[in-house]
């Protein structure tokens, strides 16, 4: 069995967060991430709530909150990754969709509930960068994908 790589920031909180990407509500979709280790993978944590603004039309009658969303968060959590956890990247830049492949919702995610976006490298090459991400509640995966990214000034 393989040791887990070290672990290089314990948390990331949301002032670190802001400071790092230029989301901003209500595309802010991570609150904090947390044990990013030295292999490029962590876990970004949401707490959904009921007043978010995707509930007032997704749906109202019975709020599920989007798998859209999910992805977006997988993709957050994966720039605050890579952008902490590299050299000389201290400053704030814009982190870029490429990919969004092998995408699956599993169980859907009610207001109340946490996700846990579990994000580990697949790849890299200069300024993009690829991802697997779990998100779980409660231990179970409820969506996942394989994100790709770029950073960019």
């Amino acid at each position: 069995m393989t040791a887990e790589s070290p672990i290089k920031f314990e948390l990331v909180d949301i002032n670190a967060i802001l400071r790092t990407l230029p989301h901003r509500f209500p595309m802010l979709l991570i609150d904090r991430v947390i044990n990013i280790r030295a292999d490029y993978s962590g876990i970004g944590i949401k707490n959904v709530t009921f007043n978010e603004p995707a509930f007032q039309g997704h749906f109202p009658e019975r709020p599920v909150y989007p798998g859209v969303m999910m992805i977006e968060a997988m993709a957050q959590t994966a720039g605050v990754i890579g952008i902490t956890s590299v050299e000389g990247t201290e400053k704030p830049r814009a982190v870029y969709f490429l990919t969004i492949d092998k995408c699956k919702f599993r169980k859907p995610v009610l207001p109340g509930d946490t996700i846990e976006y579990h994000m580990r490298s697949i790849g890299r090459r200069k300024a993009m960068w690829w991802f697997h991400g779990d998100a779980k509640v409660n231990g179970q995966v409820v969506a996942e994908a394989d994100v790709g990214a770029m950073l960019t000034d």
